[in-house]
């Protein structure tokens, strides 16, 4: 038997009118009592009536976006290829941010409820195998975006973080750099630990004498203008530094500049991702180039796909061939080398 919006005024202690406006974002509800019917909602798993019915019938037209984050290049790119892909086919976008918290991962998915035919959903925090799932609504179609949800039954499109950092290694020391330096990203994060993984493992393969040189960093470009300082200010410096990913081989490059330390002469640089920025800073970023757009736009092609009509719910269910980032052989690695291409 369906659960109805009586179901949650009742075991909540509050009218239906109250439920309604508590769940639809209204102001005059007061946080307490929103929290407790959002609670008491996700808890009986209520999802509103007209969204249960089915799509071909009852469709929005609308697609959830939900994201950690929506400051910096990476995700515009991201969003720009889901949008592109969007507009082709008529349809809008809905798009939430969670700042980065997972308690607020919830929150965000429950707003979607009855607003949107399916969700594209990035949640990079590993080992959260179940928090996407407990906060969807029953039957709603959702595909992961570079996600560790390995247990999940969800569709999921990635990017093969830990095969690039390992090349993205191997490039560093082809270019004759034997202390390579890499600034992580933060903690609890899939992608940060996967490229984290790789550059262990390649160091550990290429240079087995190498001890990891780590520097902590949060993906922001600050984080790595503050390891490019902790460098300087050290008694030793590395030949190279890998960052986990551009902004933050950026906010290091700057640090180097700004101190007169040049690379790739005195210390090299990479980063990971090919954000627009990394071809024309100076001098031009060596990276790992992500089709960030084309991550988005897949991710929605497969969401549409399993939402067609003659659909097979079994079908292409979890993980699929992850995206397969390339080299980009540029300036701050290697003197020369801007715009060239390896793989």
């Amino acid at each position: 038997m369906s659960v109805t919006i009586k179901d949650v005024a009742k075991q909540a202690n509050v009218s239906v009118a109250t439920v309604s406006r508590a769940l639809n974002g209204h102001e005059n509800v007061a946080e307490a009592v929103r929290q407790r019917v959002l609670s008491v909602a996700n808890e009986l798993r209520y999802s509103p009536h007209h969204a249960a019915r089915s799509l071909s019938s009852r469709r929005t037209h609308t697609i959830g976006v939900v994201l950690p984050d929506l400051y910096g290049e990476f995700f515009s790119e991201l969003m720009r290829g889901i949008d592109h892909g969007a507009r082709e086919r008529g349809l809008h976008l809905l798009v939430s941010s969670y700042h980065g918290n997972p308690a607020e991962q919830g929150a965000a998915l429950r707003a979607m409820r009855g607003r949107v035919d399916g969700l594209l959903v990035m949640s990079p925090f590993v080992g959260d195998t179940g928090m996407v799932r407990d906060n969807l609504s029953p039957g709603m179609p959702a595909v992961l975006m570079n996600s560790s949800l390995a247990e999940t039954d969800l569709r999921a499109v990635s990017v093969d973080n830990y095969g690039g950092a390992r090349e993205m290694v191997r490039h560093l020391v082809a270019a004759g750099h034997r202390r390579i330096a890499f600034i992580s990203g933060p903690d609890n994060n899939f992608d940060a630990s996967e490229r984290l993984r790789g550059y262990r493992d390649e160091l550990a393969a290429s240079l087995p004498d190498a001890r990891p040189w780590i520097l902590e960093g949060d993906f922001h470009e600050a984080s790595g203008h503050r390891a490019g300082g902790e460098l300087l200010a050290g008694a030793d410096r590395p030949d190279a530094v890998f960052a986990a990913n551009d902004m933050m081989a950026l906010g290091c490059l700057f640090a180097l500049n700004h101190a007169g330390v040049q690379a790739p002469r005195d210390i090299a640089i990479a980063g990971f991702d090919d954000i627009p920025l990394a071809r024309y800073v100076h001098p031009s970023l060596t990276t790992m180039r992500v089709d960030i757009a084309e991550l988005g736009g897949r991710a929605l092609r497969t969401l549409l796909d399993s939402m067609a009509p003659d659909a097979d719910p079994g079908d292409d269910m979890g993980q699929m061939e992850p995206l397969v980032p390339k080299l980009m052989v540029r300036d701050s690695s290697v003197a020369g080398a801007s715009g060239r291409k390896t793989r």
